[in-house]
């Protein structure tokens, strides 16, 4: 217990010493933590032994995967197969081919160069996601493009684990006289003591059907199993339970995994894709948060202390070049891939700088590489030490983006509209002073709604407070439908432009009879428009406040709380009768003034208000008497 507490005491006050400087100085959480763990483990020597502490910590990845999952319906993954396919499986092919090419050139066998092919194929989705979200830049066309790869990488993660097993050849044990090879053993026998009982003794063929039979047994519990166990748990009536169920889910998918040999973050992913449509999700979410931050920090220390400074100051320049090498290939790769796919300049270099490293799933690889005999002992000493490497130098990449995207113009006076790859149940076009108060509303229970605007400094203006927004014209029918216009449930038209407003209602109308219509109108005249081209709620944007303010007025001139609210009720309930009354006979090809049958009925429901004001003030009074 001592041990423990002085490991704790040391890697919180490090991060709460290092990660603030490093965010003050604009260097990211990330870096702040990595430079963390290097100063208290290879630095000061605090940290002897991180293996056990790595194993825990990599919960931290384990908890963030399963919230991308939850975040991703198997519809959505659906909706994003061309990326997912194209640019995340060509980025895959192309970097796994180079790097065996390369291994291949130096004189390693065709399965070792497969595999370091494999490894060096991923990025890294704790950094890269973490540093995205910091600097707001998850919701731009490069960042949506870099978190595509990422998600192909880590589904690609499960067919690399099936494919190496069947790698394995046999190595010469006294390869590394230096004892790494013990080392290895021993770490590798302590962190799949399980996994050893159930696949050591298979051969390949056998490890790759527990594998699948794993993926399915989580599929078929996340579907058929998930909803009588959160009923159960919900009928307990304790909040705890929740956070407990939550954790249970993580941590028991993790063990079966490692039991397999297999990811536990891929597992637990899995899980989180098929619970993504439970209506439980919210609390998963809510319940596992907390914990992923925090555990994802202690991951990336773990990174920085667990570099092998012995072995980087033996081999400097080697180990140095060979990092820059792969880091400026997958550069070069990645920006091949973001010209083909029409990347503007600022998302080309997002994408390119964002991925250029390998990932902690490079860890997991090579750790089941070791164990399945695919690569020799010296040879995953200084993989690891390339991966880590490679994770330190990322935040240094993204400044450098910051950089380089102060001086590149995209050029052109109208920018190319973002690609909508979401949809949800509720679309606000129109992202202003009006539609963000509704946004706001409506997402705060929890519901989702896919926001347009066609003014792109707001929707980078959202970015920055962390609310998703999509850059382009709503009245586009293209990007209505991907937006999901068919399946929504409302349509929020909150565009500033009257015309556009009108000419969005009634397109919308016109393809989707069924659906509720919610729209803010300028004026009366505007809002008689928008009623005869289908709207069912229209909102004047200054009418509610304007009865606030009149509500004041009254409370001031005599009148009760209760008489003023009561008086405000009524003018309200009442307007929104006249409006629909005065729309019927409104026409748009005669001005109001000439309308002799609108300026009747005008007065007619004028006349109905003061009565039934004074009635209700009289009853009011009679009352209180």
């Amino acid at each position: 217990m001592g041990e423990f507490l002085f490991l704790a005491s040391v890697f919180l006050l490090a991060a709460v010493i290092a990660v603030p400087i490093a965010a003050r100085w604009g260097l990211g959480s990330v870096l702040g933590y990595l430079l963390a763990g290097v100063v208290i483990g290879p630095g000061f020597g605090l940290i002897t032994n991180t293996t056990d502490l790595q194993h825990f910590a990599e919960f931290g990845v384990v908890m963030m995967l399963f919230l991308i999952g939850l975040e991703l319906e198997p519809r959505a993954l659906w909706d994003m197969r061309h990326r997912l396919i194209g640019l995340g499986g060509l980025q895959i092919v192309m970097t796994m081919m180079a790097v065996m090419l390369g291994a291949l050139a130096m004189g390693f066998p065709w399965p070792t160069a497969l595999a370091v092919g494999m490894i060096f194929a991923l990025s890294s989705t704790a950094i890269v996601l973490q540093t995205l979200t910091e600097k707001g830049l998850m919701q731009t066309s490069g960042g949506r493009s870099t978190f595509s790869v990422l998600l192909t990488q880590d589904i690609a993660v499960i067919p690399m684990l099936i494919v190496l097993p069947l790698l394995a050849v046999a190595h010469d044990p006294t390869i590394n006289a230096d004892g790494s090879i013990a080392r290895h053993v021993a770490e590798d026998d302590h962190a799949h003591d399980a996994a050893m009982s159930l696949v050591a003794d298979l051969p390949g063929w056998g490890v790759t059907l527990v594998t699948l039979g794993a993926v399915a047994l989580i599929i078929l519990g996340g579907v058929y199993g998930a909803r009588p166990i959160f009923r159960y748990i919900h009928a307990a009536k304790l909040r705890e339970m929740y956070t407990a169920l939550a954790l249970l889910i993580v941590i028991g998918i993790a063990f079966l995994m490692t039991l397999v040999g297999l990811s536990p973050a891929l597992g637990t992913f899995l899980a989180g894709v098929v619970l993504a449509n439970s209506e439980f999700r919210h609390e998963l979410e809510s319940d596992i948060q907390p914990f992923k931050g925090l555990l994802l920090g202690l991951f990336f220390i773990t990174v920085g202390a667990g570099i092998d400074f012995a072995l980087l100051f033996s081999e400097p320049l080697t180990l140095l070049a060979l990092t820059l090498a792969l880091m400026v290939l997958k550069g070069v790769i990645l920006y091949i891939l973001a010209r083909a796919f029409q990347l503007r300049h600022r998302d080309r270099w997002l994408f390119t700088l964002g991925l250029a490293q390998a990932g902690e799933f490079g860890f997991v690889l090579i750790s089941f590489s070791l164990q399945q005999s695919v690569l020799p002992p010296a040879l995953g000493d200084r993989l690891l030490l390339i991966v880590a490497l490679s994770m330190l130098i990322t935040p240094l990449a993204f400044m450098l983006y910051e950089f380089l995207s102060t001086r590149i113009r995209d050029g052109g006076e109208n920018p190319e509209h973002d690609t909508i790859d979401e949809q949800g149940a509720v679309i606000i076009a129109g992202i202003g002073r009006f539609g963000q108060i509704v946004n706001r509303l409506v997402q705060s229970v929890g519901a989702k709604t896919v926001v347009i605007d066609n003014n792109l400094q707001t929707i980078q203006l959202m970015r920055r407070f962390g609310f998703k927004g999509f850059f382009g014209d709503p009245l586009r029918p293209d990007l209505l439908h991907a937006a999901g216009i068919e399946n929504a449930r409302v349509l929020m038209v909150a565009l500033d432009d009257p015309d556009a407003a009108e000419r969005l209602v009634h397109y919308a109308r016109r393809i989707r009879p069924d659906i509720h219509i919610v729209a803010r109108a300028r004026d009366r005249t505007h809002t008689y428009r928008l009623y005869q081209a289908g709207a069912n709620d229209i909102v004047r944007e200054v009418f509610d406040s304007s009865l606030r303010a009149g509500r004041y007025v009254l409370e001031n001139i005599g009148l009760s709380e209760y008489e003023a609210s009561e008086a405000e009720k009524l003018f309200y309930q009442h307007d929104r009768y006249s409006v629909r009354e005065l729309a019927e006979v409104w026409r748009s090809d005669v001005p109001s003034a000439q309308n002799e049958a609108y300026i009747a009925r005008a007065r007619e429901l004028e006349k109905e208000l003061e009565a039934s004001l004074l009635s209700a003030l009289e009853s009011s009074s009679d009352d209180a008497a």
